[in-house]
């Protein structure tokens, strides 16, 4: 063979080589390239899944939002409606409240303005009054030539003068200001409280002892009870009691009361004899106690110490049985035989009934001793 035929031949050869590794790389690299697209392509449907899941949740969650939005626009235009229709209700009511106070300043005005001033604290002493029996209220009785409103009459039969004072009606109206100033205040306190002690003086004219009480009785505004401080001793000075229009009754019923208790007069004879009844009932019950009662005594007493030697002698008793029949002695039993003071009697009937108590397949016999 030649040098070229060889050459040839070796030629051949490594081409055959190479197409082979040519074709082997080219298979792995086309059996990765399989596997990966076949990867890439479970990946991108997985991926696809989930965007496609996602994007249901994003479509639900869109759709959640807005019902959730169109159920709290909703409830704002519900909040917006109540809110128009309580302010308009507020401006309603601060309506009706301005009438109320313009209607309740004319009706004071109608009231309590000028001469009929007297007669609305009339007609409030007279509402409390109707609470009372008709016999303990004097209404319009003169006494020293004038009229008096009311008089209120006490358990020794006298009469007490009552009298509604409606007094300074603009100076509490401007005190009931929440704005007012100190210094205005003090001056309307101290206006306030000269116009009761005028007012008081007189009511101090009703006052005879001839037949009313040594004092009297004025009802002014609450208002004005309320700041008057001086005014109390001014009028004690003057023997008028100064209260307000809510306390009238119950300090009257306070004062009938009292009144009641430690004003009357005591008859000498009537007590006397009464005290005299009273000794005689003790000494009825001295008697009582002593017959009756002493013998009652005595026979307890007798009939305890009667019981004591019984049961002393039922403890002898059992000890003996117990004793002839070589039992154990209780005790409690041998103790309350040792406190007892009684010899033992020996009874051939108690003793037969015992021993067949004691035996051992019947119920066993307690005896319970007397209390001591």
């Amino acid at each position: 063979m030649s040098f070229s035929e060889l050459l040839f031949a070796l030629l051949l050869v490594s081409l055959v080589v190479g197409v082979t590794m040519v074709y082997l790389v080219l298979s792995s690299l086309n059996r990765r390239s399989e596997s990966e697209a076949a990867d890439l392509a479970r990946r991108s449907e997985a991926q696809t899944a989930e965007l496609s899941e996602l994007r249901s949740q994003l479509q639900l969650g869109s759709q959640t939002q807005d019902r959730a939005s169109d159920e709290l626009r909703a409830r704002l235009g519900e909040a917006a409606q109540l809110l128009e229709g309580m302010r308009s209700a507020v401006v309603a009511r601060h309506q009706m409240q301005d009438e109320a106070r313009q209607s309740l300043r004319r009706l004071e005005a109608v009231i309590a303005g000028g001469s009929s001033r007297g007669a609305a604290g009339e007609n409030i002493l007279e509402a409390a009054f109707e609470h009372l029996p008709p016999e303990m209220i004097v209404r319009n009785f003169r006494i020293k030539g004038k009229v008096c409103e009311f008089g209120f009459r006490m358990p020794g039969g006298k009469l007490m003068p009552i009298d509604s004072k409606w007094t300074s009606r603009s100076s509490l109206e401007e005190l009931s200001q929440p704005d007012l100033l100190p210094a205005r205040r003090s001056e309307l306190c101290d206006r306030i409280e000269k116009d009761v002690v005028r007012r008081v003086r007189e009511i101090g004219q009703y006052i005879d002892p001839s037949g009313t009480t040594p004092f009297a009785l004025a009802a002014v505004p609450d208002g004005a009870y309320s700041v008057c401080r001086g005014a109390f001793a001014e009028a004690h000075q003057m023997h008028v009691l100064v209260v307000g229009y809510s306390m009238a009754l119950p300090y009257l019923l306070a004062l009938y009361q009292m009144h009641l208790q430690f004003s009357r007069t005591v008859d000498m004879d009537n007590l006397q004899a009464c005290l005299i009844n009273v000794e005689r009932q003790l000494d009825l019950l001295d008697g009582e106690l002593e017959n009756r009662l002493q013998r009652a005594v005595t026979l307890l007493s007798n009939t305890f110490a009667e019981g004591r030697q019984i049961s002393s002698r039922i403890r002898a008793s059992v000890q003996s049985i117990q004793a002839t029949e070589h039992l154990d002695v209780d005790p409690a039993l041998q103790a309350s035989s040792a406190e007892g003071s009684v010899s033992v009697e020996a009874n051939p009937e108690t003793i037969s009934l015992r021993a067949v108590a004691a035996l051992p397949d019947e119920p066993q016999l307690h005896l319970e001793a007397l209390p001591r």
